[in-house]
């Protein structure tokens, strides 16, 4: 009961005190419960696709939004987990489960040595080298067509469960874990010494921070997550092929990252649970046809028009205010600080422009 009763405080003193944080934790809920009450199949497998784009977004912006490592070819880490993840389940019969942790790993490796080879370029360099690495594994896959089962890829990969709410489950829990976890890391001193790194290399260089390292460091815990949201989906769609590692779906994450607001973590995950919904919904109505990448990018470039700081601050900064002693936020509606209990009448809010820090 002690335990309780202290989980119930905390809950309700740091939790619930914040709009964005009780959000947060309905969302949370609400994907917890959702098939019991509403278990239809279609809805289900959307939220599942959502959860593990979602660990994808989130990786990329721990990478690009932290540590201004802009990659243009995350979907290396992605497709290439993936391909290692189905060809031992497929090929070696190496259990699922295994075979997730080692096309993990496998992205962790890939990690490592693209940001080993990229870690004297930056900005577009940077971005344009990155871009390259997904063609070259799709052009070695495509050259061993007998091993990497070609342009039809690796069918037939057994699923971690053959329960529906079984995958619906292990994607839901794989993405709060992964992603809060990318979150804590992103507000540690790691984090900081990320955005160091971002906002002045130079200078962080000269402060004593061994910035190759933790370039490194990112590269790999970024690939990490996303190989392993590549080798869920790789065992709940039952394959592995070439459009994993496609260009189309790396820029769709850097779509995602900068709709939803970079440096956030929160923020692309947002952006994916209401895009990616849209857009299937959109491509069910038959008139539409091709026509829904046309309404996808109005939706997008209207979004970014209204809210430069992507959809998740501006949301963010709608229904919290900061106070102007102590900084804290608030909720909009207070009439004082919930800390300092200084009048939040002079309140200011964060600017419109650029990223969120």
């Amino acid at each position: 009961m002690y335990w309780l009763r202290r989980l119930f405080r905390w809950f309700a003193a740091d939790v619930l005190a914040l709009p964005s944080r009780a959000l947060v934790a309905l969302w949370v809920l609400v994907l917890l419960v959702l098939p019991v009450f509403y278990a239809d199949p279609y809805v289900l497998r959307i939220v599942t696709l959502a959860s593990l784009f979602a660990i994808f977004a989130a990786s990329w912006d721990l990478l690009a939004g932290y540590s201004g490592q802009v990659n243009f070819g995350h979907a290396l880490f992605f497709g290439g987990s993936a391909y290692v993840s189905a060809m031992l389940s497929v090929k070696a019969g190496v259990p699922p489960w295994l075979a997730v942790a080692a096309g993990t790993a496998a992205a962790a490796l890939l990690g490592l040595a693209s940001g080993y080879i990229c870690l004297r370029l930056r900005g577009s360099y940077l971005s344009l080298a990155t871009l390259a690495f997904p063609l070259i594994l799709v052009g070695l896959l495509l050259a061993a067509p007998g091993f990497s089962g070609g342009e039809l890829g690796l069918p037939g990969v057994p699923r971690l469960t053959n329960k529906p709410l079984g995958n619906y489950y292990i994607a839901v829990i794989a993405m709060l874990v992964v992603v809060f976890g990318l979150w804590a890391l992103a507000d540690s001193r790691f984090g900081l010494l990320l955005h160091a790194i971002r906002d002045d290399e130079l200078a962080a260089r000269a402060a004593g921070i061994n910035t190759p390292r933790y370039k490194l460091a990112v590269f790999a815990i970024s690939g990490a997550a996303a190989g392993l949201a590549g080798a869920l989906l790789a065992h709940y769609m039952r394959i592995a092929a070439p459009f994993l590692l496609e260009t189309a779906l790396s820029f769709q994450v850097v779509i995602w990252g900068i709709f939803g607001g970079i440096a956030t973590i929160y923020g692309p995950v947002a952006a994916v649970f209401v895009l990616y919904p849209i857009t299937e919904w959109i491509g069910s109505f038959q008139a539409f046809g091709e026509r829904r990448l046309l309404v996808f990018a109005a939706i997008v470039l209207v979004v970014l028009l209204w809210m430069p700081r992507g959809f998740a601050p501006w949301l963010r900064d709608r229904i919290e205010t900061n106070c102007p002693r102590c900084k804290q936020r608030n909720a909009a509606w207070r009439a004082s600080c919930r800390a300092c209990t200084a009048p939040l009448s002079a309140t200011e809010r964060p600017r419109a422009s650029g990223p969120r820090a």
